[in-house]
């Protein structure tokens, strides 16, 4: 969809840089906030790296972009929002891949116990090695 229309229909101001940034992290899903902001000053020019945090969770509360958080890795944004998918994450290189969840309805895990919370997401990473990094991989005997 359209980064314009996307801001409009939550109520947010259209600015060259929330546009900058939404085409940022369609084209490379899953970047953090740095590689981000190479991509928009590349578009841009001078963009500071407050202006690309700002735009990030201003759309993030508004529900354009997801925010993950790995383990040891930065916050990584997104924009497949909305659905019930989890992610792949390479131990080595740090690749992350999207992946759809087996059982499908949100939240596809249930805990042993709620705690009084109204569980609306279930967030899974699974750790292993990407393709490339496979034959890396040293074995201790």
């Amino acid at each position: 969809m359209d980064p314009t229309a996307l801001l409009r229909s939550v109520g947010l101001r259209v600015t060259a840089p929330r546009v900058a940034v939404l085409n940022a992290v369609t084209a490379q899903p899953h970047s953090d906030v740095d590689d981000i902001a190479t991509i928009v000053r590349r578009e841009l020019g001078k963009v500071s790296t407050q202006a690309v945090y700002d735009v990030l969770n201003a759309c993030t509360a508004a529900g354009l972009l997801r925010r993950i958080e790995p383990a040891g890795s930065p916050a990584r944004f997104e924009t497949r929002t909305g659905d019930n998918h989890h992610h792949l994450v390479c131990r080595n290189c740090g690749t992350v891949v999207d992946v759809d969840c087996a059982v499908g309805a949100a939240p596809c895990l249930e805990p042993s116990g709620n705690h009084g919370f109204v569980v609306d997401e279930a967030e899974v990473v699974f750790w292993g090695l990407c393709e490339q990094c496979q034959p890396l991989r040293v074995t201790v005997p």
